[in-house]
């Protein structure tokens, strides 16, 4: 337990988040207003970080990586979330989408699709959500159908991230509809693919540099091959994996989005006089940023926690993920609500970026999870644990 609770940072990794963050404050701070208003694709941005092998942090040697601890997830969506959520979450997207094959792919499938990833030549994308079925996974309707050795997809998928942009999608679709999520299959598509489709670019709220739309499939033809893992009926186990994996990782991006109102809330308040003194002096202030401080700490603690917990299988790996999106998500809304009152009417137009980290905030306490599926979650761990499950 000593070690897994270890969340010292090695240097070769503090090495990686401080180019990463040099990168963000040298090229994220004066592109984000421009690419959140002209909802345009970091491209630019992601190039940096290929050019400084950030993707290739996350990915074992094997595959072209730099074989760091899997730790190194939470701590680069935490820095880049920071400065915005926007771009974390395109940069992520890709990882989430090379989870399903890293974690339950057979290795042929890891060798041709990992190094890609790793190197920033290939952008990934995961799709699971349905327009009927985003919390409620079992009412998935896209099936794939088996003719010789191939698989007929068809479906629409909603709410995917970097849709359009991606050159490789994990797709989960229904092989044996009779078992229900439990007949749920994971497939590898590559764009280019006849019948792979999207739909028009969502006009979101918040992130709208990172790009959502729908993917839509229309006899997709895959081969056998695509099939994650070469067994079907195993894509439930590979989207639980995934998302146990990926929500720490979700968790930090809401400690580092709270952590950068957070920062401009302090930088704001330390400048703004009122009655003849800076208002960061008025207790009333304090207690607000003081509730903002301890938030953002106790929700790191539980990020980390979890983040260790999968890199380590723990068997409450599930339970602490959790319980870290939710605390640690419905605090970067809170944070976020705070630091935009603490900038008074200044805070409400687009002249400072509390007003972009505000609407950004929202979208973490809905995707990959809402807050209350979450709970549920929780819920039913607690049930369990009291002996109460029959």
């Amino acid at each position: 337990m000593d070690e897994i609770m270890n969340f010292t940072i090695r240097e070769e990794e503090r090495q990686v988040l401080e180019l990463t963050r040099r990168i963000c404050e040298e090229h994220v701070v004066p592109q984000r207003a421009e690419l959140d208003e002209k909802e345009e694709y970091p491209y630019k941005i992601l190039e940096k970080f290929k050019e400084a092998q950030i993707p290739a942090a996350m990915y074992p040697v094997e595959y072209g990586g730099l074989g760091l601890r899997p730790f190194i997830n939470a701590l680069l969506a935490e820095t880049i979330s920071e400065y915005c959520l926007g771009v974390s979450t395109a940069f992520a997207a890709t990882k989430l989408g090379a989870l399903p094959i890293e974690l339950g792919g057979t290795e042929e499938q890891k060798r041709k699709y990992l190094p890609s990833f790793a190197s920033g030549e290939k952008i990934g994308a995961f799709a699971l959500s349905e327009p009927n079925a985003g919390s409620d996974v079992p009412n998935l309707s896209t099936v794939a159908e088996k003719r010789g050795d191939r698989y007929i997809l068809n479906g629409v998928k909603q709410w995917i991230s970097n849709a359009g942009v991606a050159d490789v999608y994990t797709i989960f679709a229904l092989t044996d509809k009779a078992k229900g999520p439990r007949g749920m299959s994971c497939f590898i598509v590559e764009k280019g693919t006849k019948g792979l489709s999207f739909g028009k670019l969502e006009n979101k709220m918040g992130i709208r540099c990172s790009h959502t739309r729908q993917v839509i499939l229309e006899d997709v033809e895959v081969p056998e091959e695509n099939l994650v893992g070469l067994k079907p009926n195993k894509g439930f186990i590979h989207a639980l994996l995934t998302l146990n994996a990926s929500r720490p990782a979700v968790a930090a991006s809401a400690v580092g989005l709270a952590t950068g109102a957070y920062k401009e809330a302090l930088k704001y308040t330390r400048q703004r006089q009122q009655f003849g003194r800076h208002i960061i002096n008025f207790q009333a202030v304090q207690h607000m940023l003081a509730e903002m401080l301890t938030r953002i700490e106790a929700s790191r603690l539980l990020a980390y926690r979890a983040a260790r917990y999968a890199e380590f299988g723990h068997p409450e790996t599930a339970k602490f993920s959790a319980i870290a999106k939710y605390y640690a998500s419905e605090t970067a809304v809170f944070v976020a609500n705070q630091a935009l009152q603490l900038h008074g009417g200044y805070g409400f137009t687009k002249d400072y970026p509390i007003e972009k980290m505000y609407r950004d905030a929202k979208i973490l306490t809905i995707y990959e999870g809402t807050s209350q599926i979450q709970l549920n979650e929780i819920g039913a761990y607690i049930i369990k644990e009291a002996g109460l499950l029959k």
